[in-house]
């Protein structure tokens, strides 16, 4: 432990690395920024104002879609895995502080996709 009481991270994340953890090769395997455009287009709306907080990544939230399917879990019980499982944290690119997104809205991000439907892009 740190003497902030947390654990030793960076080791934790050196252990999964060593195991060859399937999520830290899929995010070398994956070029995740080349979808950013596309994931923005869609997410794009007009703002009636600046209240509110402020839009959360999109590749953040596209990964935790790919999360969802590859283990066939709800939105709440993905809620639940990415705060629980240091594998889920670092494929995400969060840290034990960061905030994660609640189930309701994964569900949203999911419905603004279906809603984009097919896109094609040139």
């Amino acid at each position: 432990m740190t003497p902030s009481g947390l654990p030793n991270l960076d080791r934790r994340y050196q252990k999964l690395a060593q195991k060859k953890d399937f999520l830290i090769r899929l995010n070398t395997m994956i070029p995740w920024e080349e979808f950013r455009p596309v994931l923005e287009k869609i997410r794009q709306k007009p703002k009636k104002s600046n209240a509110g907080r402020k839009s959360l990544d999109g590749i953040l939230m596209f990964k935790l879609l790919i999360l969802q399917k590859f283990h066939n879990i709800s939105d709440e019980e993905l809620e639940y895995q990415v705060n629980d499982r240091l594998s889920f944290m670092q494929f995400l690119g969060l840290n034990l502080t960061d905030s994660v997104p609640d189930a309701t809205t994964v569900w949203l991000f999911r419905q603004q996709l279906t809603e984009a439907g097919p896109l094609v892009t040139s």
